[in-house]
């Protein structure tokens, strides 16, 4: 960026950390949804990693925007200053200097995918001006106040003061107008196709639409077979109406469809001080539906009253983990990340259970009385956001990972990386089955005959009609998985958005397959356990031992002689063939091994960091900091651990290191802060690396309480010298999750110093499969 942009950027931060933690906040000592911040990671990132590997600002923004949503809502309101759904561009940036509407979202938290099915509203006064570029007004950051439960700002160009709140599929909207005279409620579909539908019906006061949804990845750009549907009913009626498109205003008129730039418009004279409010509804289904969601959720609820049932019910969730330190900044990037962490997967049914069926379907399902969830970012999430929900919410965990199984039975596969009620391949691996194993093995879910088939298959099979495979069904490239037992670099992977990547997808399918054997055992099926267990030694196939490193490798054996392990590489996923090594959380023991053991595992890691090459801002070396823990060096973790939570998280707009992806990157904040982490997720156990609040007192999803104490630890005692828990000494380095789910008191005692004496015999270390 320029030399002017850049002092503008750094003026903003600065004013946005001066006005908004001048002051520690002091919340009451129940009241933690104050200490959410939405605008954290709203602005392009300024820690370490994502300067150093980031390639451009996609990668370097953690894509974030400021949310008003319960949990998992259907439709997410945010501010717009971009009215667009491309992908990779949210429909928010803090850098943006205009606000050109408030949007209902389906935006995938943190990502770079496309919103879709969105619609915006828009109040202006003076004269009609409806193209979003036209009508979009300066906005000050002062005047800017976000939370999970309430947006607001002054629109300064037609001083109109507007409040945001949520319900599950319903917005509210309070615009209040300055200055008397003539106002406009503008409201239209944000599609890019130039389709979508708006209706106004003025004995009903009343606008009413839908924008159709359309695929990327597989099927780039067809129709997904659903639309956004709204309903807004606004406070104050009016007999001044039209519709538009592009500059084209159609006054009097009740409706355009399908063509582009459309909306509907209502005017009103309006005195100094007066409020209109907005209440809208949203579906996936039909129009109807979408009332039916409104008035089912908001029918004799006024806008406070929804403001404060939204703000219980994220009280409700933060208070699930009470953390208590000297250090309030702390608290509040703690409870902004659970805040994160929690805004996907989306509720798809309406309130009556009823959705459209999966990829494409024509069919209506029902939910009955759970929920039906879709936007998995998979290959992010289930490494730690999916195991925090089976800790904390597991029975909305087991809603998600049966709306998975839902998905195999009305699509007839596994889906890989489902989203916008599709299957894609977006990304490489087969994560969802590490998800519902995740899930199993932690005894939140049952799995069926059939359900354990639908996994099986996508271990072992690809579908017989090739138009299925690339539409999304099953692995990519399984049948030279399967072949050879690892990806070749022969096979280019031509039917997948991410193409190539062998030695990547080699090492993660290997991770899956540990995953499913582990399913297997637990339901008695020898045979099948046995054989993934040895396809879990996979990542071995693509180890070169001369380079300590992983590598592309051909069909015929050989390693390409392409090679700089500092260098990313196209068999690679968005990194260097160093950091994906690494990627081995069901061995971490068989990967020391081909390291020369402890001390070669030991001295590679230690190079590997001091190379500055460990990059936070991307999933695939998330475990990397808890390695340590695994080869008696478990300080190190300890250490490095902390210097990540102070370095790649902050409590300014650009804190967020990376792509928050759908909260997976905010999710690896709540268990380092917790002190210990999911490093092998279907591995009942978390990896401790130490608490990093004085008191942490977690409300566990099954009703007991855990407790766990670190005096100190708030104020930079970091080093672990002892553990006891419940009053017995434990010197293991990872802690059994049925242990911890039976609750108790957990006793750190810690030190600026590190104890390089504690958590280092072979009995202290965490699983590897090597081991077994």
């Amino acid at each position: 960026m320029d030399l002017f942009r850049l002092f503008i950027y750094r003026l903003l931060i600065v004013s946005f950390v001066v006005f908004n933690f001048s002051c520690s906040i002091k919340p009451k000592k129940s009241d933690y949804a104050v200490l959410v911040n939405p605008l954290i990671g709203t602005a392009p990132s300024t820690t370490v990693s994502a300067l150093q590997h980031g390639e451009d600002e996609k990668e370097n923004n953690a894509q974030v925007v400021p949310y008003v949503t319960v949990p998992f809502g259907m439709t997410n309101w945010t501010p717009q200053t971009k009215a667009t759904e491309t992908k990779c561009i949210a429909p928010y940036y803090y850098t943006d200097t205009k606000i050109s509407g408030f949007r209902g979202s389906h935006w995938l938290s943190g990502s770079c995918v496309q919103d879709y099915g969105s619609m915006t509203i828009m109040p202006i006064s003076g004269k009609l001006k409806c193209q979003a570029d036209d009508r979009a007004s300066h906005f000050s950051h002062d005047t800017e106040k976000a939370s999970p439960y309430n947006y607001h700002v002054t629109l300064a160009d037609y001083a109109i003061d507007v409040n945001m709140t949520a319900t599950k599929r319903c917005g509210l909207f309070q615009f209040t107008f300055e200055n008397s005279g003539e106002a406009h409620i503008i409201v239209n579909p944000n599609s890019d196709e130039g389709e979508g539908f708006v209706q106004i019906n003025a004995d009903k006061n009343e606008i009413t639409g839908y924008n159709p949804v359309h695929k990327i990845y597989q099927g780039w750009g067809e129709k997904a077979g659903f639309s956004g549907y709204f309903v807004v009913q606004l406070s104050k009626k009016s007999s001044k109406y039209g519709v538009y498109q592009n500059e084209k205003i159609l006054a009097g008129n009740t409706q355009i469809s399908n063509q582009e730039n459309i909306g509907a418009y209502i005017s009103f004279m309006v005195e100094k001080g007066e409020t209109i409010e907005a209440k809208i509804g949203t579906s996936f289904t039909s129009i109807e539906q979408a009332r039916k969601n409104l008035q089912a959720e908001t029918k004799g609820v006024d806008f406070a009253q929804a403001k404060d049932n939204l703000k219980e019910t994220w009280e409700n969730l933060l208070s699930k983990v009470k953390v208590e330190g000297t250090n309030e900044d702390e608290k509040v990037k703690f409870y902004t990340a659970m805040y994160h962490s929690y805004l996907q997967p989306r509720t798809f049914n309406d309130v009556d259970g009823t959705y459209v069926s999966f990829n494409g379907g024509t069919q209506l399902m029902n939910s009955g009385n759970q929920d039906y969830f879709t936007d998995f970012s998979m290959w992010d999430i289930y490494r730690s956001s999916l195991p925090l929900f089976n800790l904390l919410t597991p029975e909305t965990n087991g809603q998600m990972m049966k709306s998975l199984f839902a998905m195999a039975e009305q699509g007839g596969w596994m889906p890989i990386f489902p989203c916008w009620n599709s299957y894609t391949s977006a990304m490489i691996g087969d994560h969802a089955i590490a998800a519902i194993a995740d899930a199993y093995l932690k005894n939140n879910i049952e799995i069926s005959d059939k359900e354990y088939q639908y996994l099986l298959q996508n271990a072992f099979h690809s579908p017989e009609n090739h138009t299925d495979y690339v539409n999304g069904k099953g692995r990519r490239a399984i049948e030279s998985y399967l072949k050879y037992g690892y990806v070749p670099l022969e096979d280019e992977v031509l039917e997948s958005f991410h193409k190539g990547e062998q030695v990547s997808r080699t090492l993660e399918y290997a991770f899956d397959d540990f995953a499913l054997s582990q399913i297997a055992a637990k339901r008695g099926d020898t045979l099948h356990a046995n054989l993934l267990k040895k396809r879990a030694l996979n990542y071995k196939n693509v180890f070169s031992g001369t380079d300590s490193c992983v590598r592309g490798r051909f069909a015929n054996g050989t390693f390409t002689k392409d090679f700089d392990k500092f260098v990313r590489k196209p068999y690679i996923t968005e990194g260097t063939p160093y950091q994906y090594t690494w990627y081995v959380p069901q061995d971490i023991k068989g990967l020391m091994n081909l390291m020369g053991g402890e001390n070669g595992f030991n001295a590679n890691l230690d190079r590997f960091h001091a190379a500055g090459q460990y990059w936070h801002g991307n999933e695939p070396g998330h475990q990397i900091p808890f390695l340590y823990n695994y080869s008696g060096q478990p300080w190190k973790t300890q250490e490095l651990v902390t210097k990540i939570m102070e370095t790649e998280y902050s409590n300014a707009v650009g804190g967020l290191s990376g792509n928050d992806d759908a909260g997976q990157m905010s999710a690896w904040y709540v268990f380092a802060a917790l002190g210990f982490y999911p490093v092998a997720p279907s591995v009942p156990q978390y990896v401790i690396s130490g608490p990093h609040f004085d008191k942490i007192t977690l409300s566990l999803g099954n009703g007991k309480k855990l407790i766990i104490n670190a005096k100190g630890a708030s104020s930079g005692k970091n080093y672990i010298q002892k553990i006891t828990f419940n009053g017995v000494e434990y010197n293991k380095t990872f802690l059994d999750h049925f242990a911890l789910m039976e609750g108790g008191v957990l006793d750190f005692e810690m030190s600026n110093k590190p104890n390089k004496s504690w958590g280092i015999t072979p009995e202290s270390k965490p699983f590897s499969l090597s081991n077994q």
